[in-house]
């Protein structure tokens, strides 16, 4: 069970500009917040040294580098235990972005970028199929994201 963190306000305001924009420089942050520089500063570091904040990542159309196709991949396993070999498998093809232990139908529920069907298809084949342990696939094409934000989490209840 995760331990939740007795977060504040301004703690919750700083993470809730960030979240929508890593970029947001500490100054802007705190004219926005009605705090000192430092302060954001000071909570951003106590925020990383707590783990709630575990790095920032850099947004990408991934469609303008050439890759076209967004899928996702229900995973069947053999057997659940092999979840810890396979998972170690997955983290190998660079093509597979985010990947998931489920309930459900899957056992592993996996996110992949590539260039086209083509290139889908010799990753399926060649390289996640060859994985001891994966029994099948599913795969779903994505056509379009229409939703991509973070989690509000100024105005809980």
């Amino acid at each position: 069970m995760s331990k939740k963190f007795e977060l504040d306000v301004v703690d919750r305001q700083i993470l809730s500009i960030l979240m929508k924009d890593a970029n947001t420089p500490f100054t802007a942050i705190a004219k926005q917040i009605h705090v000192s520089g430092g302060t954001v500063h000071v909570r951003m570091k106590k925020l990383q040294d707590m783990g709630v904040v575990t790095g920032s990542n850099l947004s990408v159309d991934y469609t303008k580098l050439g890759y076209d196709i967004s899928a996702f991949l229900g995973i069947y396993l053999d057997k659940s235990s092999l979840y810890g070999d396979v998972s170690e498998g997955l983290k190998q093809i660079p093509e597979i972005v985010g990947a998931h232990y489920t309930t459900g139908n899957y056992s592993i529920f996996a996110k992949i970028i590539c260039r086209d069907t083509k290139h889908l298809r010799r990753v399926l084949y060649d390289k996640i199929q060859k994985i001891e342990g994966i029994q099948r696939t599913e795969t779903f094409i994505s056509l379009e994201e229409s939703i991509n934000r973070p989690i509000n989490i100024v105005d809980e209840e």
